[in-house]
């Protein structure tokens, strides 16, 4: 099975990264974890993106806040997917991040998910895995039916208390 990278600018945004981490080991997929920062340690970033193909990385997930490079260095140096996630860090409230993180220029494009949504960021990297893993691909389906059958019951319970 590949691999996840999760990579994020910064350790501050480790409470929200680990969402995605939960996500991964959840459905049993190998994940590493690390902090390159696009602006302090470029040629840290670009060596990774440029080994991840190489070093068994399906896809890599960016974490970032403030002017979000991070995601668009990653893409620049690799044609693995990447899945940004914009974090929110600055008085923007995290709309700097995210408009950093999808206004990329054509040809090198990064995926986003919602600011702080590390969590669908982890479930959409199972999903490009799941193209070519059948067991993954179980794995979602079943968690789909966990979620659909919460929400029955929740329906239940409130259309009873008003009734």
């Amino acid at each position: 099975m590949k691999k996840v990278a999760v990579i994020m600018g910064s350790d501050s945004d480790l409470p929200v990264v680990e969402k995605a981490v939960t996500e991964l080991k959840k459905y049993g997929v190998p994940t590493e974890v690390h902090v390159f920062s696009a602006h302090r340690t470029p040629d840290e970033a670009i060596g990774f993106a440029k080994a991840a193909e190489d070093n068994g990385f399906g896809v890599i997930i960016s974490a970032a806040g403030k002017a979000a490079h991070l995601g668009g260095v990653l893409a620049a140096n690799t044609v693995l997917p990447v899945i940004g996630v914009p974090i929110k860090a600055s008085a923007l409230e995290g709309m700097d991040a995210l408009l950093s993180t999808v206004q990329m220029p054509p040809g090198i494009p990064v995926a986003s998910v919602a600011i702080d949504g590390a969590k669908n960021a982890g479930i959409l990297a199972v999903e490009i895995l799941a193209l070519s893993d059948p067991d993954l691909k179980k794995k979602l389906w079943d968690e789909r039916k966990k979620a659909h059958d919460a929400v029955i019951e929740k329906d239940k319970k409130v259309s009873q208390q008003f009734q």
